[in-house]
């Protein structure tokens, strides 16, 4: 196994934990601001629309991959910062 494999484990691992973190807290920003709400229904929200939850649902979806996409490419530029191949 590369180096450069072996030093990004745990520097993705790191990473995408705490991209989860900052992905959960921008989707509840958008949220807020597209419906001008706190919460953002779940699926078995009785009470909201099919159009709503689908709606939360992509959003947030679309926000966790945008953020997932960033916090690997940065990752794996910063172990080839530190190994000097790129860990693929």
């Amino acid at each position: 196994m590369k180096a450069s494999k072996i030093v990004y484990k745990p520097v993705g691992f790191m990473m995408g934990a705490a991209g989860g973190l900052v992905a959960g807290a921008l989707f509840k920003q958008a949220w807020k601001l597209l419906r001008h709400e706190d919460d953002a229904p779940g699926a078995t929200d009785e009470e909201r629309a099919w159009r709503e939850i689908l709606l939360a649902a992509a959003l947030q979806g679309a926000i966790f991959a945008a953020v997932k996409a960033v916090v690997d490419r940065s990752g794996a530029a910063a172990v080839r910062k530190l190994t000097g191949t790129w860990p693929g």
